[in-house]
């Protein structure tokens, strides 16, 4: 039951494996560079807030530690690392999207 390819359906499966060639540019749409300037501004205060999350968990670690409260140091420390991993996301997040779309490129 093989049906034999007609003149239609072999022109079609001839266009079928065309190569699209899509770049990133910064001058397709009004206010690129504006907005690449407001995600550089969420990042500063990402990483100020990070900061400053981590001041006060390790505040926090060290009143708990010494008033012998074990929940409120381990909440502490629990803050300590959340502040640092946040900080490490939104210092990394341009290396990190640039390495996916590098790799997404060779797929």
């Amino acid at each position: 039951m093989f049906l034999e390819p007609t003149p239609l359906t072999a022109k079609l499966v001839g266009l079928w494996p065309m190569d699209i060639a899509i770049s990133p540019n910064d001058d397709g749409l009004p206010g690129i560079a504006q907005l690449s300037n407001i995600v550089g501004a969420i990042m500063t205060v990402g990483l100020i807030l990070s900061v400053l999350a981590l001041i006060v968990s390790a505040i926090m670690w060290g009143f708990g530690a010494n008033s012998s409260n074990p929940h409120m140091a381990s909440q502490g420390k629990l803050g300590v690392i959340i502040s640092c991993v946040a900080a490490i996301i939104c210092g990394a997040s341009v290396t990190l999207i640039n390495f996916f779309w590098h790799v997404g490129q060779t797929l």
